[in-house]
């Protein structure tokens, strides 16, 4: 019998396994992979460079990434959060930077340097990996986890980090832990509109969006127009935090587009537009694009209210400027299916949080089961932010498990 097993060699399984033997050296720790490569999303992460984490200082900002998991997340991050995992790789040799948007990579933009340094320190501590160890069956009898892969194993102190493992979930929920259907999370919006036709590789800096038949599903952020119709972070964030929701509605949805989020709401923007018309009443309405709009698509906004390019602003009458505004602060769109971002690797669903108790991230239930990353219903926003929640729930483990 092992006296620790970890299932799952990804970020939250070495990480978990390391801090473990660190405490815990007279204790051999165990980890059991079922694909013949360890590591395998960290290496890919990032284009291949690993975003690691964000450089978020806050606990009370950071939970604010979260759709799922804020609340519970609170107590972790003030035990160890962005700043702790950045020092935790410096302190073992791998130079960091932040990027312009918050992100933190390594300085070699390579994710083999976070591999690297999670193997090694691995086995500096003892700890061994077993790979194609795909787990078939979980049994628990009398404080003791028996299970089945190519061999079997036993052990009284299991830790589950397995990512978004349908598999790993059923043998979970035969143990008796319930589970939230898990369902994509981060993906783009499939859009057939003539507004958005030829407009694909266009981007709006600030835009709002939201779902008219969900409260406060307000997301802002900006906006690119794709071949299959929008993404960019402000779509990305909408999908995630009402992944469940889309989910149930089969992506079958309206949505209204602010353009103008950088001017502010409707009325806001219908000043602007006064204003502009009264200081420039001889220019061509589609000489001049506001709102960091690009020429393209404000010249596509105009067409769909019927308001011609060579109109002066001196001509431009009530109406039409109201409908111009209207179509400006509150585009309406269908969305009909969905598109997988480039960077998806988010499932919302998993374990529920009540089953854990987050002091320690062990199930309330069964004495010994330990969990962390993605197989909780934990998910985040992009940005280092779901590997965050892997460090922090990986780390506390580690500290908890005597």
């Amino acid at each position: 019998m092992y006296p620790i097993i970890v299932v799952g060699a990804g970020a939250a399984g070495y990480f978990a396994a390391i801090k473990i033997a660190d405490q815990n050296p007279d204790r051999e720790v165990l980890i059991l992979e079922k694909s013949k490569d360890v590591l395998q999303k960290v290496s890919i992460s990032g284009g291949g460079r690993c975003n690691l984490t964000h450089a978020c200082w806050s606990a009370q900002d950071l939970i604010k990434y979260y759709p799922r998991g804020s609340k519970e997340l609170l107590g972790p991050f003030h035990r160890f959060a962005c700043a702790d995992t950045m020092e935790w790789f410096e302190d073992r040799g791998v130079k960091l930077k932040i990027e312009d948007d918050g992100r933190v990579f390594p300085q070699s933009d390579d994710s083999a340097t976070i591999v690297e340094c999670l193997r090694d320190e691995a086995k500096r501590l003892g700890v061994r990996v077993l790979t194609q160890q795909r787990l078939d069956k979980i049994v628990y009898q009398n404080g003791i986890f028996h299970m089945q892969a190519k061999d079997s194993f036993e052990t009284d102190r299991l830790v589950i980090t397995t990512g978004s493992s349908p598999a790993i979930w059923n043998m979970l929920f035969e143990l008796g832990l319930q589970i939230a259907e898990p369902v994509p999370s981060l993906f783009t919006f499939n859009i057939k509109d003539s507004r958005l036709k030829d407009l694909s590789g266009i981007s709006v800096p600030q835009v709002h969006v939201t779902i008219p038949e969900f409260k406060k599903s307000l997301a802002e952020g900006p906006v690119l127009v794709t071949h299959w119709g929008l993404s960019g972070p402000g779509i990305l964030k909408l999908s995630s935090y009402f992944a469940p929701e889309l989910y149930a509605k089969s992506y079958d949805f309206n949505i209204k587009v602010n353009w103008a989020a950088s001017t502010g709401n409707k009325e806001q923007v219908m000043e602007a537009l006064q204003v502009y018309k009264s200081q420039n009443p001889k220019k061509q309405i589609s000489a001049h694009q506001l709102f960091q709009l690009p020429s393209r698509l404000w010249k596509r906004l105009l067409e769909f209210v019927q308001i011609p390019e060579t109109l002066i602003w001196a001509d431009v009458n009530k109406k039409q400027l109201t409908d111009f505004c209207n179509e400006l602060t509150e585009s309406t769109f269908h969305v009909k299916g969905k598109s997988t971002h480039k960077e998806e690797f988010v499932t919302s669903g998993g374990v529920l949080l009540n089953e854990i108790n987050f002091s320690t991230f062990e199930s309330k239930k069964i004495p010994g089961l330990y969990l962390a990353g993605e197989v909780l219903n934990i998910d985040a926003l992009t940005g280092g932010f779901n590997f965050q929640a892997a460090w922090t729930g990986a780390w506390i483990i580690g500290e908890s498990i005597v």
